[in-house]
């Protein structure tokens, strides 16, 4: 089950939100500080099941995830060497690392697919959540050599590279060597208002609820 943030500096991440928003959504978010604790295999398999039923254009499910676990030892390596400097610092402690891709052309009839990288981010949004159901987080990353992944881990020239993922058991913030990243496990969760984001009918009017 998803855990409210259970230390007074992680409070903020609690999200300020709805109290009707389910508790999954609330306490997700995306920390830096992993534990060196292995996911089990049951656990990584139902986060990739809960994937796997998300929803997609002419269910064509476009995604497509290049999983390494530490104890694979190589594989492991090659994934994380295709993260920036910056992301390797942090997400090296992470028992699970990630690349997603997404489909560029319907199965059927090889047209091209512009929801494919929509559905696969649907598809990464269910695996952040069952991972909070199990007492796990999530934490996708942009920053990573696209071009060399494409290469390294041989993902056809049809795929759309989309993001890098750390998944694994939430650390303490202190254990974090780079202050900016400290600061940042403990920080606010923020969002725009809905008043930004929603309209009603057509843009920029605002939705009166």
């Amino acid at each position: 089950m998803a855990v409210k943030p259970d230390s007074p500096e992680l409070s903020n991440k609690y999200a300020d939100t709805l109290s009707t928003v389910h508790e999954l959504i609330r306490t997700r978010w995306s920390p830096r500080s992993f534990s060196d604790r292995p996911v089990s295999a049951e656990d990584l398999k139902a986060v990739l099941e809960a994937a796997r039923w998300a929803a997609s254009s002419n269910n064509e499910q476009p995604w497509r995830f290049v999983v390494a676990r530490k104890s694979d030892g190589e594989a492991y390596e090659r994934i994380l060497s295709l993260l920036d400097p910056g992301n390797q610092q942090w997400a090296v402690t992470a028992p699970v690392l990630i690349i997603m891709a997404a489909k560029r052309t319907f199965s059927h009839n090889g047209s091209p697919n512009i929801y494919a990288i929509h559905d696969t981010g649907a598809a990464l949004a269910q695996l952040f959540l069952q991972a909070n159901a199990l007492g796990l987080h999530a934490h996708g990353m942009a920053g990573f050599d696209r071009e060399r992944a494409r290469q390294v881990l041989g993902i056809p020239e049809d795929y759309d590279l989309g993001a890098a993922v750390a998944l694994g058991y939430r650390d303490l913030p202190e254990k974090l060597t780079n202050e900016k990243h400290r600061k940042s496990e403990v920080a606010k969760r923020v969002r725009k208002p809905l008043d930004e984001l929603v309209f009603a009918g057509r843009w920029n009017e605002p939705l009166t609820l």
